[in-house]
């Protein structure tokens, strides 16, 4: 029986890049993540082969990369070499394969992130000196000691 890849979802995030390799009921599963590479491969219940080789977009740090497999996929977490670095694809190339698809529902635009706190720190800032600074008290001199 013929191999074929697996479909395959991606995200980006300050320290690592995730690939999700959606295959249920996997068996005899290999994930060799390189400095530049990934290399994935197993059999589902039925007994079709899937593998999978994607040339990264840049270096990882394959020593702090690991994976873990559930009963419906098998996801990478991959170390990024420089962090806080957005990827703009997965793959080295400027292709896209038909079997691989960005995460949307995990995708989350970070690179930003840093710049929208430092307004709303900012923005909290100038909210708090408005109300702390409120001039001279009013005189209370007139009040009557009758109480």
């Amino acid at each position: 029986m013929a191999r074929q890849p697996a479909k395959t979802l991606w995200y980006d995030r300050p320290r690592y890049v995730y690939l999700e390799f959606c295959v249920e009921d996997s068996e005899d599963v290999r994930v060799v993540i390189e400095d530049q590479r990934v290399v994935f491969s197993c059999r589902n219940a039925d007994g079709v082969e899937f593998y999978n080789e994607i040339n990264l977009y840049a270096r990882v740090n394959s020593k702090d990369s690991q994976d873990k497999r559930s009963p419906r996929s098998i996801t990478c977490f991959v170390r990024k070499w420089k962090e806080k670095v957005a990827w703009p694809r997965i793959t080295k190339e400027n292709i896209k394969p038909a079997w691989l698809s960005v995460d949307f529902d995990n995708w989350r635009d970070w690179e930003g992130d840093e710049e929208v706190e430092k307004a709303m720190v900012e923005q909290y800032a100038e909210l708090l000196e408005k109300v702390t600074d409120k001039g001279e008290p009013p005189a209370m001199d007139d009040l009557d000691d009758d109480l």
